[in-house]
């Protein structure tokens, strides 16, 4: 077996030059030893520009990703829409009958409920519902 014996230098106190191996400065290690990480202005502003580039590209690819939806969205015109107040008692299955009894009603429940943004079919008596233009 075979150990490595390593003195420490001395730190802060007298030269230690009895520890330090030949050829080395003493002056030259106890400055690397108290030397600290500092930061120029231009590393903080590097440092600052890599950390804000992928926040940045994670922001515009929410932004811009959601144009898709927004692009797909039917023009506001109100060209083809009728209106309709729910009577009490009365459906979406019903109201989709009565407005076009030659078509699949689950198509026409489908487009009152995407004109009138609704979650699910319930309706409510007294509410007001823009009815697709039928052929």
């Amino acid at each position: 077996m075979s150990a490595v014996m390593v003195s420490p230098v001395m730190v802060g106190g007298s030269p230690a030059t009895d520890s330090v191996p030949a050829g080395f400065d003493a002056q030259a290690l106890r400055g690397a030893v108290h030397s600290r990480l500092r930061l120029t202005r231009r590393g903080r502003v590097v440092l600052t520009a890599l950390a804000a580039v992928p926040i940045t590209v994670f922001a515009l690819s929410l932004v811009l990703g959601s144009g898709g939806a927004a692009a797909e969205m039917d023009s506001p015109s109100n060209v083809g829409l009728s209106y309709l107040t729910v009577a009490d008692g009365e459906s979406l299955w019903a109201i989709a009958e009565s407005i076009a009894p030659a078509s699949d009603p689950r198509e026409v429940i489908s487009e009152i409920m995407r004109l009138n943004g609704l979650r699910d079919s319930t309706v409510q008596p007294g509410q007001r519902l823009a009815l697709p233009a039928v052929p």
